[in-house]
């Protein structure tokens, strides 16, 4: 064996060395430095691991907290990226154990893979190792180029605002996630978190344009009764992804979440922005038919892959 794999330190080129791989690999889902350290203040504890080989980094491995999961979530999240050309040498069947070990030390179950369909040969891996498909999102994207920017036209009785133009809504936006992420299809229920949990990960994350977090408010008593918002793609400025639509239970199927995807959707093309890009639950039904009707067009699926953090994983 000529390769060894180490723990990352915090320095910014081991850190910028986990996100050429991540991204070489996983060019949909990709890293940033920047979003690491965002990752390491709000979320401390994400253990990341290189693979080196000769002086060149050719594998990275990260484990840490789900986000949308309480600390007491027994799953963590984690990655395993090996270039190419350094595949089939045991690195990523390596990589696998070393961040299983972590999950075991720290009293977790099993990790959680995320994996396209557009690469199939990340799912046979895990496969491989025992992982099974845990959940599995269809993928849209709306590309801005020469798109008209839609009208609103939200329904009777309510107004559109964004954050940026309201902060002082956030708590009403937070009241909003706590009454919608449990029902949200996919996996175990989501939770929003305390209010300044949610703040942190949902509004004020340097990542998230405020012009681009739609509020739907209830004209008659000033409540807000859903959202939407955008996150830009770790290390660009052009393209996001839909963070989250939320609406109040009695305010779905009138209107509101088109209205609110509509004011996205303005915002990002009077920014300049190429393209918008989503994912929904199998399940969610009503968002995915939201999102064909804006012009959203299928992009390979995204699979949630899980597995124990098993201490012995066949070789691969």
């Amino acid at each position: 064996m000529t390769w060894s794999i180490r723990p990352a330190t915090d320095a910014s080129a081991d850190l910028e060395a986990i996100a050429r791989i991540a991204n070489a690999v996983r060019p949909d889902d990709p890293s940033s430095l920047d979003e690491m350290r965002w990752e390491d203040a709000t979320y401390p504890g994400t253990m990341r691991y290189l693979v080196e080989e000769e002086g060149r980094t050719i594998g990275a491995g990260t484990v840490g907290r789900i986000y949308v999961y309480p600390p007491e979530f027994p799953d963590l999240w984690g990655s395993v990226d090996v270039l190419p050309e350094a595949r089939r040498r045991g690195t990523g069947s390596e990589l696998l154990r070393t961040i299983s070990r972590h999950a075991r030390s720290i009293g977790k179950a099993a990790i959680q893979i995320g994996v396209s369909e557009g690469r199939p040969e990340g799912e046979a891996f895990l496969r491989r190792h025992g992982f099974v498909e845990y959940e599995r999102a269809r993928m849209a994207r709306l590309d801005l180029a020469g798109l008209e920017r839609p009208p609103i036209d939200p329904p009777d009785g309510v107004r559109l605002t964004s954050l940026e133009a309201s902060p002082e809504l956030v708590a009403g936006v937070h009241a909003v996630a706590e009454a919608t992420f449990a029902d949200i299809p996919g996996g175990d229920p989501i939770v929003a978190g305390d209010l300044a949990e949610f703040r942190a990960r949902d509004v004020e994350r340097p990542s998230i344009p405020p012009g681009g977090f739609a509020i739907a408010v209830e004209s008659a008593t000033a409540r807000v009764i859903g959202y939407a918002s955008l996150i830009f793609q770790p290390g660009s400025t052009k393209l996001v992804w839909n963070d989250m639509t939320a609406v109040l239970p009695e305010w779905r199927g009138r209107g509101v979440a088109r209205a609110l995807k509509r004011a996205t959707i303005g915002w990002a093309i009077d920014n300049g922005l190429e393209a918008i890009e989503t994912g929904n639950d199998v399940a969610n039904g009503p968002m995915k038919a939201v999102n064909a009707a804006l012009g959203y067009r299928p992009l390979p699926d995204e699979v949630t892959m899980r597995g124990l953090a098993a201490e012995d994983r066949t070789s691969g």
